[in-house]
């Protein structure tokens, strides 16, 4: 886990808030004074969310009339991480303390001064309950186990994931439980399908009919939505019924049939793949079933990846390790406002002032669902 960041980027100075580490002298002598939150907060909504490179943003600012270079729109964002820091770790204790986690990860190029090209880098995501409604992500130099693992120490309860090897420690000892995800299971079926047609259909079928009960259990959402924590409650308890009585009997069927077509099909064509990554992970593939609160799939923490891909188009690489922490910082913040419908610029720049001037004692009044609920104004629908 990331340690929380020491030193502070602002101060106050006669009531506007200014940078220390961007208060210089110019050759006239007379001090230069350091952006202000709101400019902060449109480099760190530009580059996260939106998600532009730094030679756009300041391309951006040029045309507005605001000559900066990417080095200071780069110093820039690592103070402002250093400073979001503090809530980044609050929201990944909550995550922590859920009963049920999501996770996937992305590859992310880093330059690395001691070889001839970049290196592989690794940004992992967690999505928290109902009750802990925050994104966070963690970098790790590798995609080896150790790094998860080292994340998720303090984790007890169900997680969502893919089917990944290095998950596979984690499970020992059953403080944590699987939960694997049918959209991984389909896609092997769905690349089948050309090869072997009739068999594929036929997997792919079934998997429909288990979809159909998760849209049935989603129309029991009322038009008020879930907003109180008895309401989460009273469907999580409707979903659990719906899939005892409708999802276990089409389960069962399922599995008798792919244990007679396993028998029937070569083990390397197609479908013959598809099922050998089926049925040795059955346990964890049925075990959204045991509780309401469970998804059928992972796909939630896979669209959470997507913008750090479409910004690795973009940026084509993190300049350093360091440069992935502040990423990672400023990606959590974006993606727990997008959860929770933050608007993200008014949210940023408040956090800004907030953390700079007299910091409450209480940070958890920062926590995006929280924040909103005294700022009502704020909120604003994502785009998906």
């Amino acid at each position: 886990m990331r340690r929380a960041a020491t030193g502070g980027l602002f101060r106050t100075l006669s009531g506007e808030i200014a940078p220390i580490a961007a208060k210089t002298v110019s050759p006239s002598n007379k001090p230069r004074e350091g952006p202000g939150p709101g400019l902060l907060s449109a480099i760190v909504v530009g580059k996260s969310a939106d998600p532009l490179p730094l030679y756009r943003l300041e391309d951006v600012f040029a045309r507005a009339g605001v000559d900066l270079s990417r080095s200071t729109l780069c110093r820039w964002a690592l103070q402002t991480a250093q400073l979001l820091d503090p809530l980044d770790q609050l929201m990944i204790q909550r995550v922590l303390g859920s009963a049920a986690m999501h996770t996937d990860d992305t590859p992310v190029p880093v330059l690395d001064p001691t070889l001839p090209q970049t290196r592989t880098a690794r940004l992992w995501v967690y999505w928290g309950d109902w009750r802990n409604p925050y994104t966070v992500y963690d970098d790790t130099t590798s995609r080896k186990r150790d790094g998860p693992a080292s994340f998720r120490q303090d984790f007890d309860g169900y997680l969502q994931a893919d089917a990944f090897a290095g998950y596979d420690g984690i499970y020992v000892g059953g403080r944590v439980q699987q939960v694997l995800c049918w959209a991984h299971a389909r896609r092997k079926f769905f690349e089948a399908r050309t090869v072997q047609p009739e068999p594929a259909h036929r997997a792919l079928a079934s998997i429909s009919r288990l979809s159909a009960v998760e849209r049935q259990a989603q129309s029991l959402i009322g038009d008020d939505g879930l907003t109180t924590d008895e309401a989460w409650q009273d469907w999580h308890r409707q979903r659990h019924e719906l899939r005892q009585e409708q999802s276990l009997p089409v389960l069962s069927e399922f599995h008798d049939w792919l244990q007679t077509v396993e028998r029937e099909v070569l083990p390397k064509s197609p479908v013959g793949r598809a099922i050998r990554y089926v049925l040795p992970r059955w346990d964890g593939l049925v075990r959204y079933c045991e509780h309401g609160m469970l998804s059928i799939d992972n796909n939630l923490s896979e669209r959470s990846v997507r913008p750090v891909a479409i910004g690795r188009k973009n940026y084509l690489f993190l300049g350093s390790d360091h440069g992935g922490k502040a990423a990672a910082i400023l990606y959590s913040l974006m993606a727990s406002a997008k959860a929770n419908q933050v608007e993200p610029f008014a949210y940023v720049r408040d956090l800004l002032v907030r953390l700079s001037g007299n910091r409450p004692d209480d940070l958890s009044e920062l926590l995006p669902d929280q924040w909103l609920t005294t700022h009502l104004g704020s909120r604003h629908r994502w785009s998906r």
